[in-house]
């Protein structure tokens, strides 16, 4: 993944712990976002995604969530070291996040004005009332909503301008990156489009780099430059756009997602779901995460955990092609 990354993630282990068990939910994960760029991170419920997005904010549950391990660096500053006043200077000035469901996102008390208003003072206390409300106006706008609206309250919207609100409230002090957790998750066909096509013009406009988090990898064609797919709590497979969805060597797991779409050129009575279910995060297998569901499960997949194989920009987690490696390498082919 090429250009200098606002966004850097080595080796990140992050765990759950309570009286009964201990849940790893991040596995040693690695990740860059380079800056102007969006990387969608892909993978079904469970697999660690929101809980990656959680440790960039510094916010997982501060009683059973824990880094164990690994460095986040953003624009140069190491995340994990920083103070929890140090760490709100940088959620919502210069990393911001939208959350999965709008309806609970915001404040049913307060006007959508007075909530947008709150993230310009805290973070620009000395700007005027004229001027934050000049902003609030400027934001509502970019979203594609009225600035006459800035004082309704979140009940006198749908659930699509309440995503577009929340959207509003995020870009608000044009960040360096936007965290979207599966921005468009709770609203229908047309107005996912919508809101996905907002967040793109927002995102050139404003040049901000983007974690887009979502199981739909239709909307990571349409919006991302780079992807990263997660199961059990790790990337098992990363690269441009272009390497996954046109790559021949895919994961199996990558491949069991693209098996899942419904196709629009042929008829079947069925799709092709990928059967089974993800481990048990508090009890984990000792070889390859994936191997109990693959169809190309080999006796070293059960016994050993696989080592990633790189070409140029793609990288796989995947015993079949380190063994197919091997075996082209042995017969001069390579």
């Amino acid at each position: 993944m090429n250009g200098e990354p606002i966004l850097e993630i080595k080796d990140l282990r992050v765990v759950y712990q309570t009286d009964l068990e201990t849940v790893e939910a991040l596995n040693g994960i690695d990740l860059k976002i380079s800056k102007g760029k969006t990387l969608g991170l892909v993978g079904e419920t469970g697999a660690g995604k929101t809980t990656a997005a959680l440790s960039i904010m510094r916010l997982l549950p501060e009683k059973t969530g824990k880094i164990l391990s690994g460095e986040i660096y953003f624009a140069g500053q190491q995340l994990t070291q920083l103070s929890q006043l140090e760490m709100r200077k940088v959620r919502g000035d210069q990393i911001a996040m939208v959350f999965q469901d709008p309806m609970t996102s915001l404040n049913p008390v307060m006007t959508v004005g007075e909530q947008i208003a709150e993230a310009i003072h805290l973070h620009n206390p000395d700007l005027s009332k004229e001027d934050t409300e000049k902003r609030v106006e400027t934001a509502l706008s970019m979203v594609g909503i009225l600035p006459s609206r800035k004082n309704e309250y979140p009940h006198q919207f749908s659930g699509g301008m309440k995503q577009r609100v929340v959207i509003a409230m995020a870009v608000v002090c044009e960040p360096g990156l936007l965290i979207a957790d599966e921005p468009t998750t709770a609203l229908d066909v047309t107005i996912q489009a919508q809101v996905l096509m907002m967040i793109r013009e927002l995102r050139d406009r404003l040049g901000t780099s983007m974690l887009m988090i979502t199981h739909d990898l239709g909307i990571v064609a349409k919006i991302c430059d780079e992807v990263a797919v997660m199961y059990a709590g790790e990337i098992i497979e990363s690269g441009t756009v272009f390497d996954i969805f046109t790559n021949t060597r895919r994961h199996p797991y990558t491949q069991g997602l693209f098996d899942s779409i419904p196709s629009l050129s042929s008829r079947s009575a069925r799709l092709q779901p990928i059967q089974g279910l993800m481990p048990d995060p508090s009890n984990l297998p000792k070889g390859c995460y994936f191997a109990p569901r693959c169809k190309h499960c080999m006796e070293i997949c059960v016994a050993e955990h696989p080592r990633r194989v790189t070409e140029g920009t793609h990288t796989l987690l995947c015993h079949l092609y380190r063994e197919t490696a091997v075996v082209q390498k042995s017969g001069g082919e390579v």
